[in-house]
């Protein structure tokens, strides 16, 4: 069976014998085939894609006004006996502000992993999730709070503003060492209630009503000094209002740390870090790059991993059985990583490309990067022209010594450079243990890599 789409909105399937179409769909807008699979699930064949699409945003007012959306179709065999085509039986959509660098499905359909420099998030009914909760917040933001309550290394105070119609009568508070409860009217419902963050002398603690029609509740603590993240456990409906004097008493404490200059002594001896030291092949973004893996079926994110300042560089395909796999600078090595979905830990390191990483970011007018699916070997290609090929160690059959340390040698690393005979652009690099396929405008170019010596 193959998988094709006719036109850049649509996918179908043929099958190889009688080319007789299985499946055929209009996905409406243009979009490209980041990865797709074949599995058995509940003991029907089906197929996984994933289509990538760059739209227009038209809430995104302040950024580029464009969102990326990586679609995750699975199509699957229909059980009738007397249709013998697919249908499609989930359709679900991430969103994104950035094009992912590595998108890929699992063998056996139950997650998607994604590398990308902006995070995706999953969309339902056209709405992002993750800006739906922003909504959300900002919404609950807008709101008035409850109550407001500040303290002191001796004692807290909580306000609430009371409507009008209040009488001292309407209102119980109840003190323990370890809770507060606030009701209020009759008959009396606690609108705040729950255990305190610290012990308080409750004793001594009370309340009054002000002039202001404003409840204010006054708790000695305990414990004098400590300061209390929070008034009671678990509830956000209060605001903290900072006392000026501690306000005050925390800039006092930070003024060294402090200047009224931007960078006053340049010059001083032995400064931590010299910015004219770092090469630009050595300076990222400020944003990191992250791997997510999400559930098949629930769609929520399983596994995190920020990559920091762990360039990615390329994929490349070692086990058809297996995920693709992904390659990332690690200093100035790049090490190739096998995603493992069926282990804990969902990632190995499989083989490592010495010094791989600085020579890449050398190259300026790079394009495209590969390596041969046995490690034996990673190469890149310019825009035009010339191919580097970067061989691993491999042992000596000769004697060599270094000439400045004067030590014996025993493997050593070659690297080989290709210049092809055109100047058209190459469009596709693609490696295999002995060759690497380079596909320009007009030709196709053959290199044979010999790995033995």
């Amino acid at each position: 069976m193959h998988c094709a789409f006719r036109r850049h909105d649509t996918v179908a399937f043929t099958k190889s014998v009688s080319s007789q179409i299985l499946f055929n769909e209009e996905f409406g807008s243009p979009f490209v085939i980041v990865h797709s699979i074949s599995f058995l699930q509940s003991d029907a064949h089906s197929v996984g894609v994933l289509l990538l699409r760059v739209e227009k945003d038209e809430l995104d007012v302040q950024g580029s006004g464009f969102h990326v959306s990586l679609e995750w179709v699975t199509i699957t065999k229909t059980t009738k006996e007397s249709d013998h085509g697919y249908e499609i039986s989930k359709r679900r959509v991430l969103q994104g502000k950035s094009v992912p660098h590595y998108a890929a499905i699992e063998p056996s359909g139950d997650g998607l992993m994604v590398i990308s420099y902006k995070p995706y998030a999953l969309t339902q009914n056209g709405e992002d999730k993750h800006d739906k909760s922003e909504k959300e917040k900002a919404e609950e933001n807008k709101k008035e709070p409850l109550y407001y309550w500040q303290e002191t290394e001796e004692d807290l105070t909580v306000t609430f503003q009371l409507p009008e119609d209040f009488a001292k009568e309407d209102i119980r508070v109840r003190f323990s060492p370890g809770h507060l409860s606030v009701a209020l009217k009759d008959p009396l419902s606690p609108v705040l209630e729950g255990t305190l963050f610290s012990s308080i002398d409750h004793e001594s603690s009370t309340w009054i009503i002000k002039e202001n029609n404003s409840l204010e509740i006054f708790l000695i603590k305990k414990e004098v000094g400590p300061s209390w993240p929070e008034l009671i456990v678990g509830d956000s409906r209060g605001e903290y209002v900072m006392d000026p004097a501690k306000s005050a008493a925390i800039a006092e404490r930070l003024t060294h740390l402090t200047s009224d200059e931007m960078n006053p002594d340049p010059n001083k001896e032995n400064p931590p870090c010299n910015a004219q030291e770092l090469e630009e092949c050595d300076i990222f973004l400020e944003d990191s790059t992250s791997l997510c893996r999400f559930d098949g079926n629930t769609f929520n994110v399983t596994h995190v991993v920020n990559l920091g300042s762990n360039q990615y560089l390329f994929s490349t395909v070692v086990d058809p059985k297996e995920m693709p796999c992904f390659c990332l600078r690690h200093d100035v090595d790049a090490l190739l990583w096998q995603p493992r979905p069926d282990q804990q830990d969902k990632w190995e390191h499989i083989s490592t490309f010495n010094a791989l990483g600085y020579v890449q970011a050398s190259k300026q007018d790079k394009k495209f990067m590969a390596c041969a699916p046995n490690h034996s070997y990673s190469a890149l290609c310019e825009c035009l022209r010339r191919v580097f090929i970067y061989r691993q160690p491999t042992p000596l059959s000769t004697v060599l010594y270094n000439r400045k340390e004067g030590r014996q040698v025993g493997q050593v690393a070659k690297q080989l450079v290709a210049t092809l005979e055109t100047h058209d652009p190459v469009l596709g690099f693609q490696a295999t243990n002995e060759r690497l396929f380079v596909l320009t405008t007009k030709v196709l170019f053959i290199i044979k890599v010999n790995t033995e010596n």
